[in-house]
């Protein structure tokens, strides 16, 4: 069953031959029908190294500390986010993880920024105590914009659109970058919670570089497989507005985190979520509406569907879903 999660290549498609690009393009396809595929990148070793080790110095200081790092009224679109915090939308036990979340900063007359300034708060980053780190994790956040932007040309394509299609809509949308520690579950507090549950995400693709130990569980035909991702490479899955704008041919990536029977050291992972600008009028593409698959949702703005999740999920700090 885990072999239907299939190891593409990006840089094939953006390199090989005329038939290299139709087999990527093909197998990406083929694969998100799970809801995750497998990429080669070119993201450099060095900084996602460079990156863990910053992140592994904040989240090891006393909790005083980290807590100085909350952007309050952010609803974690930045800064630190604490334990038993967020809650996945099928649960009503808040998720055993602490969170660092970042963006690009944005000019502040732009006109995203005026308009929508809950999806562009101002950057809090704790360089104060990492000193340096604001500059790594920038860094590292626009290398793997640029990787799923150069990906969803291949998913363009897979959907008979022009490969260029999402280009637009991802120029300064609202990307974020989420660096997570989950604690041993030894310390977890008892109620039922585990590192995260059953989830979608809100935005087009998500991101999951290597993380530092397995966890991550996708469901695939109705069971929970591990995503075991081959050495080097980078697992990419499909999120609730793609599926919106596909009318359900590249259906959302369901996942989890648990940790493994008898292990009980912390996890670390970073990940990134592709936003697109919060204009964005989600609607079905042409292409994906058929006789055999009549359109199947209404149109909703990208910012509409955020503010929507980040409810569910328990981020609106004055609007908890789950009260503390």
């Amino acid at each position: 069953m885990k072999d239907q999660i299939l190891d593409v290549d990006l840089l094939a498609f953006e390199h090989g031959s005329d038939a290299s690009k139709r087999a990527t393009v093909d197998g990406v396809r083929r694969s998100l029908a799970t809801g995750f595929v497998y990429t080669s990148t070119d993201i450099s070793e060095d900084l996602l190294d460079t990156a863990y080790g910053m992140l592994v110095e904040f989240f090891s200081m006393d909790q005083a500390t980290k807590t100085r790092f909350v952007a309050e009224g952010a609803h974690g679109q930045t800064g630190y986010t604490g334990l038993l915090v967020e809650t996945a939308a099928s649960s009503d036990k808040p998720d055993w993880k602490e969170m660092l979340n970042w963006a690009s900063p944005i000019a502040h007359g732009h006109p995203l920024k005026r308009n929508y300034p809950g999806s562009y708060p101002d950057q809090l980053l704790p360089d104060e105590v990492v000193p340096g780190i604001s500059q790594v994790l920038y860094a590292f956040h626009e290398a793997i914009a640029d990787i799923q932007k150069r990906f969803l040309r291949i998913i363009a394509v897979g959907i008979g659109c022009h490969e260029t299609f999402f280009d637009d809509m991802v120029t300064d949308g609202p990307t974020l970058t989420r660096a997570i520690r989950y604690p041993s579950m030894k310390d977890a507090p008892v109620g039922g919670h585990i590192w995260a549950g059953a989830h979608g995400d809100i935005n087009l693709i998500t991101a999951l570089p290597r993380a530092t130990a397995r966890g991550l569980q996708v469901e695939v035909e109705g069971e929970w497989v591990d995503a075991l991702p081959p050495d080097g490479k980078m697992i990419i899955n499909t999120g609730i507005m793609l599926e919106r704008l596909t009318n359900g041919v590249l259906p959302i990536g369901w996942h989890r985190v648990i940790a493994s029977p008898g292990f009980d050291a912390e996890r670390y992972s970073v990940v990134q979520f592709c936003h697109p600008r919060p204009w964005t009028i989600l609607a079905p593409v042409v292409t994906c509406c058929t006789p055999e698959n009549p359109q199947k949702y209404s149109t909703i703005t990208a910012a509409d569907a955020l503010d929507e999740v980040l409810y569910q999920i328990n981020l609106i700090e004055d609007a908890r879903r789950i009260a503390d």
